[in-house]
């Protein structure tokens, strides 16, 4: 999850997230074995080489690679900023992933459609995912202290995936950030608003329910 901020290493998150993102679309067309490698690379436009690369496997580009945090970043966190509040750190966290790796909430909704279609991905993203929180977790003791606990650290993570997962949802009908209402400062909460400040919005709401 760690990776230098370089003009090469953001060239190459650009073609990795093309290849993952033409794997999730044959995928919701064609299904998960509905497709072949050699398929995705046309698809991409790469050579069948290039494509193994940057993926071993059609799971690996399908699931595509996690996300990175720059060494900066991470220095920055653990020594009590950007902010001085932990919770709001963590936040901008997340916002610098949603940033450096050019989310969209399109790009997220697919993924998950893709995902709860296929159970072998659900298995497979969620290992991932847990690996990833506990790098985050160990990020969060070395910051806080041993005395912080993992549990609550744990738990944290927990929360803030809820609050993720909460700013993919856009419904009309409903009221409040990412609800296609208003966000907190009254301004229309459209689907082309970054997913970054939909994040933001929904993680005040989500301490100011939690006070």
């Amino acid at each position: 999850m760690l990776e230098s901020a370089t003009p090469r290493a953001s060239k190459r998150r650009r073609t990795e997230h093309h290849i993952n993102h033409c794997a999730q679309q044959l995928t919701e067309a064609h299904g998960l074995d509905g497709f072949t490698m050699d398929d995705l690379a046309e698809a991409a436009e790469v050579s069948r080489r290039t494509l193994f690369n940057y993926f071993p496997s059609k799971l690996d580009a399908v699931l595509g690679n996690m996300p990175v945090l720059s060494a900066s970043a991470l220095a920055t966190f653990e020594a009590g900023g950007p902010h001085g509040d932990l919770v709001d750190d963590l936040g901008e966290l997340a916002r610098v992933i949603f940033t450096d790796e050019g989310l969209s909430r399109e790009q997220l909704e697919l993924s998950q459609r893709v995902f709860f279609a296929n159970p072998r991905l659900i298995v497979t993203a969620h290992e991932r995912f847990e690996a990833f929180s506990e790098a985050l977790v160990e990020h969060i003791l070395a910051r806080e202290g041993a005395d912080f606990g993992r549990a609550r650290a744990r738990l944290l993570m927990r929360l803030l995936v809820a609050v993720f997962d909460s700013s993919l949802v856009l419904d009309p009908s409903a009221e409040g950030p990412g609800a296609g209402g208003t966000d907190g400062d009254g301004a229309p909460d459209v689907p082309d608003r970054p997913l970054a400040d939909v994040f933001s919005d929904h993680l005040a709401t989500a301490r100011a329910l939690l006070a």
